[in-house]
């Protein structure tokens, strides 16, 4: 059973599943070491295909995708992933390297929820975070 924890007034899952998909393993295992160093389960991917099948199967809480990667891009990934009924509704955060360019304009158009920049700031992230996974307090 997922835990909860309470920041002002909102809370958190403790246990909120995570997809990181990025095709460097380093920028990959960085996250995903961050991430569970923070209580989030994580679920790996290193292409814009493999993220797809990954959230399908494993039903993400939220999923951070990289935009340039071989075998499918973040933006592809990200309007296929919109266009599914089981996974439409799943917050997708960007991370990239692109500043600007039509690659980021297309994921944000595809349904990117925000976009963050690379090197990744973690406490910039893990607000991010809160902001997508926080489940509103009952009366």
């Amino acid at each position: 059973m997922d835990r909860f924890y309470k920041v002002g007034a909102m809370r958190y899952c403790s246990k909120s599943k995570i997809l990181v998909v990025d095709d460097n393993s380093a920028i990959r295992k960085l996250l995903v070491l961050r991430l569970r160093e923070s209580s989030y389960e994580t679920v790996e991917a290193t292409t814009g295909l493999h993220a797809v099948e990954q959230a399908r199967t494993t039903r993400p809480d939220l999923i951070i995708m990289d935009l340039g990667m071989p075998a499918g891009t973040g933006d592809d990934a990200i309007a296929s992933l919109k266009a599914d009924p089981a996974t439409r509704d799943i917050p997708v955060i960007v991370l990239t390297a692109f500043l600007q360019g039509s690659l980021l304009n297309r994921a944000i158009a595809a349904g990117a929820a925000e976009v963050l920049h690379k090197p990744v700031n973690f406490s910039g992230l893990e607000l991010v975070l809160q902001r997508h996974l926080s489940v509103e307090q009952s009366a």
